[in-house]
């Protein structure tokens, strides 16, 4: 397993794409540290099913990536568990559709909190580690809406735009010293987040839920499929090779060709 050895914080790992990439990881022997919200039980389940895959060792931290302080201790934890943390993948995310007139600035400040300045946060905490090591890998799920934008999404687009300029300026800042810094940009995904927001796309464009799915959420993806967590998990951990270790700055698309248009 070539990840033995390594270590791995993944954010936003309890459901979803998160735990699609922890997963991943787990099976190519990484420690990994899963984050997320949710029930205990079902957390706990996923933890040891997860543990189940690989030889490395599978911990839980409930740490809000909303919170600087809350990140901090979370990667002093990984760091004192396994040294690293090798790899992170800032995955954690939070949306909210509404029209901009009428966008609570509440909402605005928590998305790109989580979206954008939690992974700042998180980079700013890991890198000095990586350094130390030689070695680092930079994961960070950011969007179709890093390249394009759709209406009512005004945070989200704007947090997601600026992860990908983000994630550029440390692969610069890293680019000779192991240390590689990517972005994956999934179309619709059939995760919780995608879900949780088709209510609200129903509100805001009078639509119904079937509509929604298919005149909205698939409309611009020419395959008319959703994306699905193993797909962005098997990139997530090609990136963490050493073959791809020439990758770096990158914003890659798993999008059903939504944005070659």
């Amino acid at each position: 397993m070539f990840l033995n050895g390594k270590s791995a914080i993944v954010t936003g790992s309890t459901s979803g794409i998160g735990l699609a990439v922890a997963r991943a990881l787990a099976g190519a022997g990484a420690d990994v540290m899963l984050n997320g919200f949710g029930d205990a039980d079902a957390i706990e389940e996923a933890r040891a099913g997860v543990a189940a895959l690989g030889s490395g060792e599978v911990l839980y931290d409930a740490a809000d990536v909303g919170d600087p302080a809350a990140i901090a201790a979370l990667v002093a934890r990984a760091h004192d568990a396994w040294g690293g943390p090798d790899i992170i993948v800032n995955n954690a995310g939070i949306q909210h559709v509404c029209g901009i007139a009428d966008f609570p600035p509440e909402k605005w400040d928590a998305i790109i909190a989580l979206n954008l300045t939690g992974p700042f946060h998180m980079m700013r905490a890991a890198i000095p580690h990586m350094r130390a090591r030689g070695w680092g890998r930079i994961v960070s799920t950011a969007s179709a809406h890093s390249l394009v934008a759709s209406p009512n999404k005004s945070a989200y687009v704007a947090a997601k735009h600026g992860l990908v300029g983000l994630t550029k300026t440390v692969a610069l800042e890293t680019a000779q010293q192991g240390i590689t810094a990517n972005c994956i940009s999934p179309g619709y995904v059939w995760t919780p987040l995608v879900e949780r927001q088709i209510p609200d796309t129903m509100k805001a464009r009078g639509l119904t839920r079937e509509r929604v799915i298919d005149d909205v959420l698939l409309a611009a993806q020419p395959t008319k499929e959703f994306v699905t967590p193993e797909q962005v998990a098997a990139l997530a951990l090609f990136l963490c090779r050493d073959e791809a270790k020439a990758i770096t700055g990158a914003n890659l698309s798993v999008d059903g060709g939504w944005t070659a248009a």
